[in-house]
């Protein structure tokens, strides 16, 4: 842990990592874009999550497999699929604490638009903590793994990969982060797509717990 000690860039997930996904809140994303995919396409909603599973596999975001064979317009997409019922999301009060105690520039990386971001963070009250949130937006609708967003991020605020950490429940997203110089923590999960490769070289550490991941890393420093 004491590699920690240097870090000055803190880079964060959002879905399933900044909040549990146990609480079930990118499942109703799902669902609202295999009813997306149905309507566009005008097919049953078995279809369409097949066609939904297919293209996150192949392009990495049903996004981007919508964009690149069927012409959709992204924005109303993203619109449509975040339009979600998060009013249960809990404030989180001890990963607040922790994230504000965390020296350097933290910033939210996701695949998905900042409004879904920020509407998420707020709810658990950890929104005034982050300095920046990097959405799909910013990355030229390319989702992550491919390199092109890490190397716009890193651009964007002027980050010394060699000085970061990011922190993600994907583990093929890591790979990126990892061969830039970043440090990189997988939020352990048993989704088997996300945890594929999650025993790869390219992922530093692991945690079923972030809040207690980082108050590990504050006392270090503290100390």
């Amino acid at each position: 842990m004491k590699t920690f000690q240097s870090i000055k860039y803190w880079i964060f997930d959002l879905d399933n990592t900044l909040y549990s996904g146990k609480t079930k809140v990118f499942e109703q994303v799902e669902k609202k874009m295999s009813k997306y995919v149905s309507d566009k396409l005008n097919i049953n909603i078995d279809e369409a999550k097949e066609i939904q599973k297919n293209y996150f596999h192949e392009y990495n975001t049903t996004l981007n497999g919508m964009i690149k064979n069927h012409k959709i317009d992204a924005n109303e997409f993203l619109e449509f699929v975040h339009d979600i019922d998060i009013d249960f999301l809990k404030k989180d009060l001890e990963l607040s604490e922790e994230l504000k105690k965390l020296d350097g520039k933290k910033i939210i990386f996701t695949n998905g638009p900042r409004k879904h971001a920020i509407n998420v963070t707020k709810r658990i009250g950890i929104y005034q903590h982050f300095d920046d949130i990097f959405d799909i937006i910013d990355s030229n609708l390319v989702p992550k793994p491919a390199m092109e967003p890490y190397k716009k991020l890193v651009e964007k605020h002027k980050i010394d990969p060699n000085l970061c950490v990011f922190i993600e429940d994907i583990a093929r997203n890591l790979k990126p982060a990892y061969e830039m110089g970043m440090k990189t923590v997988w939020i352990e999960n048993d989704v088997p797509w996300a945890k594929k490769f999650s025993d790869a070289n390219f992922i530093n550490y692991k945690t079923n717990n972030l809040s207690e991941f980082l108050k590990k890393i504050n006392l270090l420093k503290a100390a």
